[in-house]
């Protein structure tokens, strides 16, 4: 972790958080919302999960958003390159989903 001077707060660059929202395409919500859910159970599963918790926008509801942690890059990598995973971005994306947006961050804790 790298720790600041000045404030009182530290920067977790060890673990990784990932945010990954997805809008599905309109009149399949359903069908995401069930591929998503398909994939809490195995990966909060994985070694490296810390967290796996996905949400649903309550002014969207279209509009779908994993919260993820995991211990580092490497147990992120590892989750990324499960063939589940990999199914979801390679074949039930372009038939549900619109757009999608995956961003990842360190915690900051104050």
């Amino acid at each position: 972790m790298s720790n600041s001077t000045e404030s009182n707060y530290v920067v977790n660059t060890q673990q990784l958080v990932c945010v990954a929202s997805f809008l599905a395409k309109e009149g399949h919500q359903t069908e995401l919302l069930a591929a998503l859910a398909d994939l809490i159970a195995d990966t909060r599963r994985e070694a490296g999960c810390i967290r796996y918790e996905l949400n649903i926008s309550r002014d969207e509801p279209r509009r779908m958003t994993f919260v993820e942690k995991f211990v580092d890059l490497a147990a992120f990598e590892q989750h990324c390159a499960k063939p589940a995973i990999q199914h979801y971005f390679h074949h039930i994306m372009p038939q549900w989903v619109e757009s999608y947006q995956v961003e990842t961050y360190h915690q900051v804790i104050a």
